[in-house]
């Protein structure tokens, strides 16, 4: 699979793991975050973006969020998030994504005072209006939490970053703003993966559609093994199922 669909296939597939009780969410809370957020931005000309987890889907982009890059309303009004997501670096749309699993998994481990306390700040390449990469900087936070103390709806702020070198990649951190804590989030290198042969082939295997009964046949050893090394290349990934562990895998070259 592409690295361009990461977002979708990576992000969005950790999200169905969440369950929302809807009837319990008072929805009537986002017209008046927007109206908020929007004031917010015409002072500032930062754009902002409310993202519904129950949903999964952005409910709100304030009025000049795509002006930032010089796009038009007309532009992305139809496509919404799909369009900006299009937008972003191929190069970068992956660790974003990625970044994205591993802070949701980072929250599921904190308190409903921490998840409201820290920010995930990326910085990132889009192309704009005129197809040149700009550098952006993003900054998320947890804008309401439901009444089990998930997170519901995240916040956006993105800017129009002020150093704009040219470097490959992102610069990621999770920052909590009232310690001023900060928790660095480092892309994964390829050499820092030591998967020996057989899990390679394995997972080549699991690539290609197979499951662990008929890598089992395949292979001619028992499915408790076949088990035993998927298991071992998850923790070596440090991926969540054998579909993050694939795309992980694919994208640093250890698989075809």
């Amino acid at each position: 699979m592409e690295a361009q669909n990461s977002v979708q296939e990576i992000f969005f597939k950790h999200l169905l793991q969440y369950s929302y009780n809807e009837q319990e969410l008072d929805y009537s809370i986002i017209e008046k975050h927007a109206a908020a957020l929007q004031t917010l931005c015409n002072i500032n000309n930062s754009g902002a973006s409310i993202f519904d987890l129950a949903k999964r889907q952005i409910v709100f982009y304030s009025s000049n969020y795509g002006k930032l890059l010089g796009y038009a309303p007309a532009d992305y009004e139809t496509s919404g998030q799909l369009f900006f997501e299009s937008k972003i670096h191929t190069d970068d749309k992956l660790q974003l994504s990625l970044n994205g699993v591993t802070v949701l998994k980072l929250f599921n481990n904190f308190s409903s005072d921490e998840k409201v306390n820290y920010k995930l700040i990326n910085e990132y390449r889009m192309l704009n209006a005129q197809n040149k990469y700009v550098r952006l900087i993003e900054q998320h936070q947890a804008l309401e939490l439901d009444n089990t103390g998930q997170v519901w709806l995240l916040v956006s702020f993105v800017d129009v970053s002020p150093n704009q070198e040219e470097y490959e990649g992102i610069r990621s951190q999770l920052l909590n703003f009232r310690t001023g804590k900060v928790i660095p989030l480092k892309e994964t290198q390829k050499q820092e993966f030591e998967l020996t042969k057989r899990e390679l082939e394995i997972l080549q295997l699991v690539k290609d559609g197979l499951l662990s009964k008929e890598i089992s046949d395949k292979l001619s050893i028992s499915v408790h093994t076949v088990n035993t090394h998927r298991q071992r290349f998850l923790e070596k990934l440090g991926a969540n199922n054998s579909f993050e562990a694939v795309m992980f895998a694919t994208r640093y070259g250890l698989l075809t």
